[in-house]
């Protein structure tokens, strides 16, 4: 009887998506149900941390975690599923990045819980009641998880095998990882599971942009009207193409939307942000000034917006 090898998916700060890419591999998810043995997936299937810790330390072949590591309880269980794993792979834009949680970490912990449960206009607090780690309620304790000071990305907290970017990754991208576990051909440790080339190099509109492009300032995209067939970068909008790993199947690109930069920086990219502030300079006339970059309201946000764990930015800001 051949034993089908372990698989574990769990979910830390994240939005949910890449579980959905688990059950958007449609009918191929019956496949994978039948080659492989789901020991841990607490999202779609009834298991406890109990059944986890009851197993034997790397009786997990592959765990795929997606999400970011902010809580206690969060980075307890990467740590309990890096020892149960024989290999972990960062699953998604948060686990690899940081992702949208990552932007917490430009401002404070204070600031955010002031916000959340005081000055938020739909807050009714009169108390000024704020959650603590430990209560005692009818002689009963409540214990919560500590909530830290920093968004880390996974491979912050735990050593991680594998990066599988994307905000989700694609299925197909899980499929072909899927495939790679089952036939033993994952690539040398510390890979990232997709292309090394940047979208530009896939883009459908690729033809259309000028040898030498040159724009007199950056638009808004609610302030333009996109032409479907033309380079977005030409047309002023800030399109992250040029820092991005490639591998989404530019899908914004083919609704007619710029690129926000999901699968993370393409593999000759040290700091994702830093590159597309860099391409844009190389674009902007000369003469543009000020006004060739008024309508970037939220530089952070435009540029690290899955990569502020990751980035040179956001490196001040590690305590673990």
């Amino acid at each position: 009887m051949t034993v089908k090898p372990k698989v574990a998916f769990y979910w830390c700060a994240s939005c949910g998506g890449c579980e959905e890419t688990v059950v958007d591999l449609g009918a191929r998810v019956l496949d994978v149900v039948a080659a492989v043995d789901i020991v841990f997936w607490p999202c779609a299937l009834d298991f406890k941390t109990a059944d986890l810790a009851a197993l034997a330390d790397g009786a997990i072949s592959v765990a795929f975690v997606n999400g970011a590591v902010r809580t206690s309880e969060q980075a307890h269980m990467a740590e309990l599923l890096r020892r149960k794993a024989a290999c972990v792979i960062a699953f998604g834009a948060c686990a690899c990045h940081g992702g949208i949680p990552a932007l917490a970490n430009l401002t404070s912990r204070e600031r955010i819980l002031q916000r959340s449960y005081h000055a938020s206009p739909t807050v009714d607090n009169p108390a000024g009641t704020e959650p603590r780690e430990s209560t005692t309620i009818d002689g009963h304790r409540l214990n919560l998880p500590a909530f830290a000071d920093t968004v880390h990305k996974l491979s912050d907290v735990i050593a991680v095998d594998y990066s599988m970017p994307g905000c989700p990754p694609t299925p197909d991208n899980l499929w072909q990882a899927v495939n790679l576990i089952l036939t033993g051909k994952l690539p040398p440790r510390g890979a990232v599971l997709g292309s090394v080339k940047s979208l530009c190099s896939s883009c459908p509109r690729n033809d259309s942009r000028p040898d030498d492009p040159t724009i007199p300032k950056i638009r808004r995209l609610i302030d333009v009207v996109v032409d479907p067939a033309t380079c977005l970068l030409a047309q002023g909008l800030v399109c992250m193409g040029p820092a991005t790993r490639d591998g989404c199947g530019a899908r914004c690109i083919e609704g007619n939307m710029p690129c926000t930069g999901c699968y993370g920086p393409a593999a000759d990219v040290q700091d994702q942000g830093a590159r597309m502030v860099s391409a844009l300079g190389t674009i902007l006339q000369n003469d543009a000034g000020d006004q060739g970059t008024a309508a970037l309201d939220d530089p952070a946000g435009t540029f690290y917006r899955y990569t502020m764990a990751a980035s040179l930015l956001g490196a001040e800001r590690k305590d673990v």
